[in-house]
């Protein structure tokens, strides 16, 4: 329940914010707009071609598109805004006043940016999710809702301890903005199911840039398409990169000399 009142008043400070500057809104919707279109293109001339891509036909690779803007979502709410934080904390030596709050720090460090008018990337991600289900004709059951539920969080918590880790760096390096510019450029290549790209890209891909686990498994929960070894994979992955992470963040604390050095 703590944690809870923490993240609300971290909230309410961001939505102060964003608010402050209304018209954000409008061009985050349009942002939105033209970023899903250029997606919505690309399946379209994908299909003027052919009927399938790989196993996935053009209603599948709609749902995935969905899951992909919704992912996408989070991460420019509250994941991407935290963690660029932190690193400009660390350079500034700011990131002492974090380090002496009672709370633990990791946890405020990742929810100390909220971007609001980037939820319309989960609207629309959303609408473009519910039509393609309805347009494929899927019932999805509470089962699949509750998988699907499932998998999209494991993919979360993977892109998050994975962007900790990345920020975590600048402990001991200070341009690491470029390094998550190549992951953003990684993320992008999740619009697609990860099955369509060669061998190699699509084990980097799945085990050192983990898109497959955040954007494909997901929708191929929603498509009844996802076994039982892949998803026991999706839990198996965000369990061992939020440990990883945890103790790579330990890690780099022990090297953080701050303001006060």
């Amino acid at each position: 329940m703590h944690k809870l009142i923490v993240i609300w008043t971290f909230l309410k400070i961001g939505i102060l914010n964003e608010l402050a500057y209304r018209v954000n809104f409008y061009v985050q919707i349009f942002q939105s707009a033209v970023s899903l279109a250029q997606a919505l293109l690309g399946v379209y001339v994908v299909f003027l071609h052919t009927e399938t891509l790989g196993d996935w036909r053009s209603y599948d690779l709609l749902a995935l598109i969905g899951v992909f803007v919704i992912i996408g979502g989070a991460i420019s709410i509250v994941i991407r805004p935290s963690m660029m934080q932190l690193m400009t904390d660390v350079r500034r030596g700011t990131l002492d006043y974090t380090l002496t709050k009672p709370e633990d720090a990791q946890f405020l460090v990742s929810i100390s940016q909220f971007r609001i008018w980037k939820a319309t990337d989960f609207v629309l991600g959303g609408i473009v999710l519910s039509y393609a289900l309805f347009k494929r004709g899927t019932d999805v059951g509470a089962v699949d809702t509750l998988t699907f539920g499932l998998v999209l969080l494991c993919g979360a918590a993977t892109i998050y301890s994975f962007f900790l880790v990345l920020s975590t760096i600048s402990f001991w390096y200070i341009k690491v903005e470029n390094i998550l510019n190549i992951f953003d450029a990684m993320v992008q290549a999740g619009r697609w199911p990860i099955g369509i790209y060669p061998h190699w890209l699509r084990f980097v891909l799945t085990f050192i840039v983990p898109v497959a686990f955040a954007i494909t498994v997901p929708a191929r929960a929603l498509t009844g398409r996802l076994d039982s070894e892949s998803l026991t994979a999706a839990i198996l992955v965000a369990a061992g990169m939020l440990i990883a992470s945890r103790l790579f963040w330990r890690w780099g604390l022990r090297h953080y000399s701050g303001a006060s050095a």
